[in-house]
């Protein structure tokens, strides 16, 4: 697919000079002269349609944990640190639990254009260098927050190569930001793709169908399962066609196409609440918003890019 790295996410091209995460001396003078995004509970700060960026000195990054490289964004040295720590004034609006989380928070030292915000709210409108930036230190924050402890010993470890590494002080174990191989399938069938929802999802949203890769497993393989395993239906040869970084939390999904061998749908019902043939003319109503029963995958996702080239049959 030659616009597979165009994805929300993809293809910025980041220097994520890794030759400065073993240098202590380079780093700091990097940090002298790089900028910082604050992160908070996963929610990066935004001025605007822009990432947020402060000075290494600035006051909102005081109760913030030390910052982690990110990479050299056209020489400027870029850092995201956590401030999951600090807690928004009496007030404020609070955190919304479900799908998307559409309150955004404002800290005292900035101004009101400033606010941390869901990634989902505003992905489709960041650069792809901006988005590829904010994307690494979400999930990369986040592994940080959720892996505090030595999986070989259970003793507290420690950030090292920049934040690219936990050590274990007590056993000497060395431990890597994890990411999840998942499988996201285009599954056709002439002139109609298979389309599923998860009942968590909002009212009527659906997506192409998608799961995890297991240990053992290839990638082919996995679409395969994972297809007769949700709906019941086979698949023919499959072919790869893009890949999407996606930090909620730490998932990479890779974007392939089959075709069915069959078309009788038996779902699981703890995977998926429905899951239907939709024809070309049905989709294209879809993502137009005027289908009575279907809503399109949301912008800035990997299925939304894959059906819509679908339509356009730019999957070349």
């Amino acid at each position: 697919m030659r616009i597979a790295e165009t994805v929300t996410f993809g293809g910025s091209g980041l220097d994520r000079a890794a030759v400065l995460r073993r240098d202590p001396d380079l780093l700091s003078r990097a940090l002298e002269s790089g900028t910082v995004l604050p992160v908070w509970r996963g929610k990066p700060l935004m001025r605007g349609d822009a990432p947020g960026w402060l000075a290494a000195d600035h006051p909102v990054l005081a109760r913030a944990e030390p910052p982690l490289f990110l990479g050299l964004d056209d020489g400027t040295p870029r850092f995201a640190a956590d401030l999951s720590d600090w807690s928004p004034e009496a007030g404020a609006e609070a955190v919304t639990a479900g799908f998307f989380d559409p309150s955004v928070q404002h800290h005292p030292a900035l101004g009101p254009d400033w606010g941390f915000v869901e990634l989902r709210g505003v992905m489709t409108t960041l650069t792809p260098r901006a988005a590829e930036l904010v994307a690494t230190a979400k999930a990369l924050l986040h592994w940080h927050r959720s892996h505090r402890f030595c999986a070989t010993c259970g003793a507290a470890s420690l950030p090292a190569m920049a934040g690219w590494q936990r050590t274990c002080p007590a056993c000497g174990a060395h431990h890597f930001p994890r990411t999840d191989p998942v499988v996201i399938m285009l599954v056709t069938r002439g002139n109609s793709v298979l389309l599923g929802r998860n009942a968590t999802w909002p009212e009527g949203m659906f997506s192409l169908l998608a799961g995890f890769v297991e240990p053992g497993e290839t990638l082919e393989a996995a679409v395969r399962r994972e297809v007769q395993e949700e709906t019941g239906i086979l698949c023919g040869p499959v072919s790869y066609l893009a890949s999407q970084p996606w930090p909620f939390p730490a998932s990479l999904m890779i974007g392939a196409r089959t075709e069915a061998l069959s078309d009788a749908i038996t779902i699981d019902p703890e995977e998926l609440e429905q899951a239907r043939w939709v024809t070309r003319e049905e989709l294209v109503r879809a993502f137009a918003g005027l289908h009575p029963q279907i809503k399109a995958a949301r912008n800035g996702a990997i299925a939304h890019f894959i059906l819509r080239n679908w339509l356009a049959d730019r999957l070349d």
